[in-house]
């Protein structure tokens, strides 16, 4: 297998027999989030999307005040406190759709965000790839994906073919979770032009307090 940036070749298929192992998700999403990073995330749609993961954001069970476990079980959270190795799939603002890697266990309620992604094969003309709204767009995943096997033969992950420089930062646009919001749990590939640049108000507590801080959650539990 070999894959590299926008101009791959691919010289072995089908790709799926390299795909991660349920195991490779069974870990806090701590450990998990900095390992996604250079890995590859493909959809098998016509044609096959496939994109290097530069951006990721942890998100650590009922604890993390930023973490949809929060809530406990829902109909909505189904997916997050259920088995590693799925993909948990939720929108924000009623039309942008994120996608997550789940991992642990069943009932920690932990999973990643995939943030970024850098186009290498197969992504229409012209898509961003940058911000969790447009990783889902441009690898046509919808929240119908929800809770589908990252295991399967119709979305996946690679493994990295190389070590990235990882750096972090205070994940965006949970100012609502206090003390959580400046917890250094974005990691980055601070070297790929496709990783999200939002405003320093967005990252972490930002300028945001008081009253303002508790209004700023997209995602309506």
């Amino acid at each position: 297998m070999k894959l590299g940036n926008s101009n791959a070749r691919i010289s072995f298929y089908p790709l799926v027999r390299y795909r991660l192992p349920r195991s490779f998700y069974a870990c806090d999403a701590l450990e998990l989030a900095p390992k996604l990073i250079g890995c590859y995330v493909v959809h098998r749609l016509s044609p096959i999307r496939i994109g290097r993961i530069v951006e990721v954001e942890a998100y650590r069970g009922p604890d993390d005040a930023a973490c949809h476990a929060r809530v406990g079980l829902t109909k909505r959270t189904k997916t997050l406190l259920g088995e590693e190795g799925h993909a948990y799939i939720f929108r924000i603002y009623g039309m942008y759709d994120c996608l997550n890697v789940v991992c642990g266990s069943k009932g920690w309620g932990h999973a990643v965000l995939i943030r970024g992604v850098e186009p290498v094969l197969g992504f229409p003309e012209g898509k961003r790839t940058d911000g969790p709204g447009r990783v889902c767009n441009a690898l046509g995943i919808t929240k119908d994906d929800d809770g589908c096997t990252l295991v399967g033969e119709a979305l996946y992950l690679l493994p990295r073919t190389s070590s990235p420089v990882i750096q972090t930062s205070a994940r965006v646009g949970v100012a609502y979770a206090g003390a959580y919001a400046e917890q250094p749990w974005r990691f980055l590939d601070a070297s790929s032009p496709h990783v999200s640049r939002p405003p320093s108000r967005m990252i972490g507590l930002g300028n945001q307090t008081g009253e303002n801080r508790s209004n700023t959650n997209p995602f309506r539990l």
